[in-house]
């Protein structure tokens, strides 16, 4: 389960962020300097979101979730960043739809047979409104972490 090691040191609160780019290049860099991935993570990270966008809306909530391919991955992490002001993301399965994403979750995925699992463990979380309203507005990493597994233990 990719919740039972969040890092929080991969946790930002209230990120300050103008564009994908920037948001990709603050979580990434944590990831690169913590020793989840190689230098070419960011890169790939921009470049995969080009390609396969990865914004999505729930209920009018911005969320967006980029990664990566494993190449570029040393151990697998989960990031979550909320976000001081919305950033436009491309909604997933477009090219050109816009949604204002709040909530960031960043995965590193190090082995592909996870990455759909992942990716549906994320889902069961953000597809509850009430959680994910709980994620954007906690004060600090150890109390998203709280929320997460909170809603973890209740399934």
């Amino acid at each position: 389960m990719i919740w039972s090691e969040l890092d929080s040191r991969l946790i930002m609160i209230e990120m300050d962020a103008k564009t994908t780019d920037e948001v990709m290049e603050k979580m990434g860099k944590a990831f690169v300097n913590l020793g989840y991935c190689k230098d070419s993570y960011i890169q790939a990270l921009k470049d995969r979101e080009v390609e396969f966008p990865t914004g999505i809306d729930i209920d009018g909530i911005g969320v967006a979730m980029p990664h990566t391919d494993v190449s570029h991955v040393l151990k697998a992490g989960i990031g979550i960043a909320t976000l001081a002001e919305p950033v436009t993301f491309t909604h997933m399965a477009t090219d050109d739809v816009p949604v204002p994403v709040k909530t960031v979750f960043m995965l590193a995925v190090d082995d592909p047979g996870r990455h759909l699992e992942e990716i549906q463990d994320i889902l069961a979380v953000i597809q509850d409104k009430e959680t994910l309203k709980q994620i954007i507005t906690a004060e600090n990493a150890e109390n998203v972490i709280g929320i997460i597994k909170e809603k973890e233990n209740r399934k």
